[in-house]
């Protein structure tokens, strides 16, 4: 019996006293949770989707480190790598904001290229504003410094030229190709140092790349750089090999002759050399009726003595844009 009574006084204590309507979370329907429930998670997916990637180091030469699918800032998530060139990358982009493709020239993280930039930003926003014949052919539409990168944002590309510039992996945008194609001159390699004609060799190398749709030589090694020169526009000067500092002698024999094909690091740097063809045979192959102007033209930009080179303006008054018109 005992054991009964306390049976029963523990059952009573356990019971709980009913809850008042005011206490009672109203019930709500089951399509109305399942609609909470889908409603959270969307948005969770949602700022999943939009946050900005975690941190990571730069790599060895300071290039913004990414994967394709990941956001470039919450605004813009990364599609492709367009192209990749001394100053940075080349990013196309998904604008989020106005849903539109752009193209993000994502900057290396190292202050000489920053400050470049930055000029470049300024030389891109004045060419905007400066615009009559709304001709647009650079439209920058803005920038913005991301974990110590500048990003230079331009705007949606035209189909075809958008096209072009993926499948031949080029750096569109004229600041840098001023830059990146000066390397690409005796000056710099054979250590002359440059002034302003060394613009009008870039502008010639640009010619040819867009009128072949490759670069005119494809190498970051001094020696065979020059060998491709040679190969393309004949012996060099010896009056400039004579000039060259001590820095460039062990590109030469005696001072009088390029160390090649003694000097070349490989078998394979060799066939680069001799695959090359000399500049008429190259825009013969991909120009028809005005190759003889346009050849003449690039025979008088890239010269190899920067004092015979013609100025801008020789070079806009040549016959080959005449025809243009």
């Amino acid at each position: 019996m005992v054991g009964l009574e306390i049976a029963q006084v523990m059952e009573n204590r356990t019971k709980k006293r009913p809850r008042s309507a005011w206490d009672i979370t109203p019930a709500q329907p089951q399509a109305k949770r399942a609609e909470v429930v889908s409603s959270t998670s969307n948005e969770v997916i949602s700022r999943r989707r939009q946050a900005s990637p975690p941190r990571r180091d730069d790599d060895r030469e300071g290039h913004y480190v990414f994967n394709l699918g990941e956001n470039l800032t919450p605004r813009y998530k990364i599609l492709s790598k367009m192209g990749e060139g001394t100053f940075g990358r080349v990013l196309e982009c998904w604008d989020r904001q106005t849903r539109e493709y752009v193209a993000i020239k994502v900057v290396r993280s190292i202050r000489k290229y920053r400050n470049a930039a930055m000029i470049e930003v300024d030389v891109l926003q004045h060419l905007a504003k400066n615009d009559k014949g709304d001709s647009h052919c650079v439209q920058i539409r803005s920038w913005f410094d991301y974990r110590n990168h500048i990003c230079i944002v331009f705007e949606k590309l035209g189909p075809s030229l958008f096209d072009f510039l993926k499948r031949n992996k080029y750096c569109p945008f004229p600041v840098d190709l001023v830059r990146e194609f000066g390397r690409q001159l005796l000056e710099s390699v054979a250590c002359l140092g440059w002034s302003y004609p060394c613009d009008l060799w870039s502008v010639g190398c640009i010619l040819v790349e867009l009128c072949s749709g490759e670069a005119l030589f494809q190498t970051h090694e001094n020696l065979e750089h020059l060998a491709m020169m040679e190969r393309v526009f004949g012996p060099l000067p010896e009056h400039m090999i004579r000039r060259a500092d001590k820095g460039a002698e062990k590109y030469f024999r005696r001072g009088l002759r390029l160390n090649w094909p003694e000097g070349a690091v490989s078998r394979e740097s060799i066939r680069a050399v001799n695959k090359l063809n000399r500049l008429k045979d190259l825009v013969s192959q991909h120009v028809e009726s005005s190759r003889f102007s346009l050849t003449d033209l690039l025979n008088g930009l890239l010269m190899y003595e920067p004092s015979e080179r013609l100025t801008a303006r020789q070079a806009l008054n040549h016959p080959f844009f005449n025809n243009l018109t």
